[in-house]
């Protein structure tokens, strides 16, 4: 049986037709259902327990008749997988384990024969610890001496410390010290993910020159990762604690307010120069790439990834407003109020977006409870916007249980086995659940590369 998703699909394609009345000129974006793909956990073909391209391709029919418009990749790329492929050795390659630069041409090919849009995650903040630029950088080879973050130690009798307080996403201090070079660099995530620098002009013409890559190759579009993380501040000051730091502990990113590493000036005009550079390609030949940017910002910070007066930034920044502010304790005045706000909020001409899950967050089934799935999928397809689900979703999917032992998200791993199950992003990230067979039909493995919830009952798909 079909999830209901397809039938509210057509509700919303319904809709749009008294919409187009309106806006007689909605681009693909504005009208397609969004449907987030987390390739390790969608299909596996290969039988190696972890998803793959060919998987993904496997299952395009169900995608077509599920009514997605585009489909969007987390990350595909070449990647020794610390953070399971937003730690990036190479941007113009494929990750072994998900196949060939081959599979993705043939994934391309079908999903341009079925009319499915193909939008790659781009990991602009940065790169692996083993990529090319860094290892170059370590040994300052030029052009690559300063495509990183690089600060002396700060000595205080006698003894190396960090240049400042400021701390990783994933815990602890965000600044490493690398003994061949004798400084330390900036990681605004896992030790292995040094930041880029773009105060170097450099860095930002090679990210412009992976995207033209990619667009060239044919894909429609990217989703711009942790964009508000981009720029760091000149200033060396320490961050001044947060307002509820008794809450958390000194590891813990949420102890400083991060006045100096998040959305700084210079972040959006980079947001507004990569949509030149799409833009640009339109004026080519008609044809819109599309840029969403994810950004848990404060919706006065959010609304500038829009844009300005004068130029363009994203087609939308996520808005997960229904993530942060709506629960299972919610009423239906908290959902008015939250809808209301977004759209008081945003610019006067700006197109919206709903969000209600991804691969970072507890799944919408477990947030809420799985009888509110197709009233939620109902709302984000009949709000004015765009619609983006997660894979799994459409079927109500909950959290997996993951022992302490099966963890794998470093930020988890970092807190330890008394805080993990509140840090990880393993639970929403389990195997897509394609029937009640061993392993839910994601694999023919005896294991996946995280543990499987196989339906109790009956066929899912």
């Amino acid at each position: 049986m079909l999830p209901s998703i397809f039938f509210i699909g057509c509700l919303a394609t319904l809709s749009l037709q008294g919409v187009q009345s309106k806006y007689s000129a909605l681009d693909w974006w504005q009208t397609s259902i969004f449907y987030q793909i987390y390739p390790r956990s969608f299909k596996d073909v290969n039988g190696d327990g972890i998803g793959d391209l060919k998987g993904i391709m496997h299952k395009m029919g169900y995608l077509k008749q599920l009514g997605v418009g585009a489909i969007w990749l987390s990350p595909i790329y070449k990647s020794p997988m610390v953070d399971f492929g937003y730690d990036i050795s190479d941007y113009r390659d494929i990750e072994p384990v998900f196949g060939t630069i081959t599979d993705f041409n043939n994934l391309l090919a079908e999903a341009k024969a079925k009319k499915i849009k193909l939008v790659l995650d781009f990991v602009p903040n940065h790169s692996s610890n083993e990529h090319i630029w860094f290892q170059r950088s370590v040994e300052k080879i030029q052009p690559y001496a300063d495509y990183y973050i690089w600060k002396d130690a700060k000595v205080i009798n006698g003894e190396r410390h960090p240049p400042n307080n400021w701390l990783s996403c994933f815990g602890g201090s965000a600044w490493e010290w690398n003994d061949k070079r004798q400084q330390y660099y900036y990681h605004a995530f896992a030790v292995q993910q040094p930041d880029l620098n773009y105060r170097n002009p450099a860095v930002v013409e090679e990210m412009k020159n992976v995207l033209r890559y990619w667009i060239e190759k044919g894909v429609d579009g990217f989703r711009m990762d942790a964009v508000p993380f981009v720029f760091e501040s000149t200033n060396l000051e320490d961050e001044p604690l947060a307002g509820d730091y008794k809450e958390h502990e000194p590891t813990d990113h949420d102890y400083l307010e991060h006045t100096l590493t998040v959305d700084q000036p210079e972040t959006f005009d980079l947001i507004y120069q990569f949509r030149e550079l799409l833009d640009g390609y339109k004026l080519l030949d008609g044809y819109t790439r599309v840029m969403m940017t994810e950004c848990y910002s404060p919706l006065d910070k959010m609304m500038r990834y829009f844009g300005n007066s004068t130029r363009r930034g994203a087609h939308f920044p996520f808005n997960f407003l229904p993530i942060e502010r709506l629960s299972r304790q919610s009423n239906a005045k908290d959902f008015a109020n939250t809808i209301m706000e977004w759209e008081t909020k945003k610019p006067k001409d700006a197109w919206g977006n709903w969000v209600i899950g991804n691969h970072d967050q507890k799944r919408a089934a477990s947030r809420f409870d799985a009888e509110f799935i197709d009233g939620l999928h109902m709302m984000t397809l009949l709000l004015p916007g765009t619609a983006i689900t997660y894979n799994g979703d459409e079927l109500g999917m909950e959290d997996s249980f993951i022992r302490w032992d099966q963890t794998v998200d470093p930020q988890a791993i970092n807190v330890g086995p008394k805080r993990y199950q509140a840090f990880s992003r393993d639970f929403p990230r389990s195997p897509f659940q394609w029937d009640s067979s061993p392993n839910a039909g994601f694999t023919t493995n005896l294991y996946s590369w995280l543990p499987c919830s196989t339906p109790t009952t009956g066929t899912r798909i």
